[in-house]
């Protein structure tokens, strides 16, 4: 069996191990009776594993591995702008948030409700009209029959009008009012569920 140099290198340390079948290692062994290139490479790994092996191979000085990495370091190429575009990066994402936070501040901000006591009202159809009497703080549905202040006067106006200005929905004829649109859209969407 002849190998060649390129081989012999791939198998340099199962050969120093003893770790090649007994066909491979005579071919070895015939190639290096023949390249002194190979045989070179072979004593010179020989070398490396007995020192690499060897309880007396000394310590380096105490810093030097700090050392030899600054100096590492000091001869490798810089990488140029590195700080300039962290600092580039990090305004732009400080920006960013401030400028989403500066919409969600004014997208969110809660009409001053007239009641301290209440809660803004979500999700109404904006364009529902619906009824404010006199000296109220609730807004109702027409029809409601908790209307109080009837005397002081009744006016109407749509939903996100009344919300703007700090009223609150009145809960009882606003649940009637969400429960009867549910009923409605139920009967006209029967079909459909029967079809389910």
């Amino acid at each position: 069996m002849v190998v060649a140099c390129e081989q012999v290198w791939q198998e340099i340390s199962n050969y120093l191990e003893n770790d090649v079948d007994p066909g491979l290692r005579a071919a070895l062994d015939e190639h290096f009776g023949q390249c002194n290139k190979c045989t070179s490479v072979l004593e010179g790994t020989r070398n490396v594993v007995q020192l690499y092996g060897d309880e007396r191979l000394f310590r380096a000085p105490f810093g030097y591995s700090w050392r030899l990495h600054g100096k590492l370091a000091d001869s490798m190429p810089r990488r140029r702008g590195t700080a300039y575009g962290w600092l580039v990066a990090a305004v732009a994402i400080g920006l960013v948030a401030g400028s989403l936070a500066v919409a969600r501040s004014t997208t969110r901000t809660q009409p001053k409700l007239l009641s301290e006591h209440a809660q803004p009202g979500e999700s109404i159809p904006a364009g529902l009209i619906v009824l404010v009497a006199g000296h109220s703080k609730v807004f109702h549905v027409a029809g409601c029959t908790f209307i109080h202040d009837k005397e002081a006067g009744i006016r109407s106006m749509e939903a996100s009008e009344a919300v703007r200005e700090g009223y609150v929905p009145c809960v009882r004829c606003l649940g009637k009012y969400l429960t009867n649109l549910a009923q409605e859209f139920i009967k006209k969407h029967a079909w459909a569920a029967a079809i389910l």
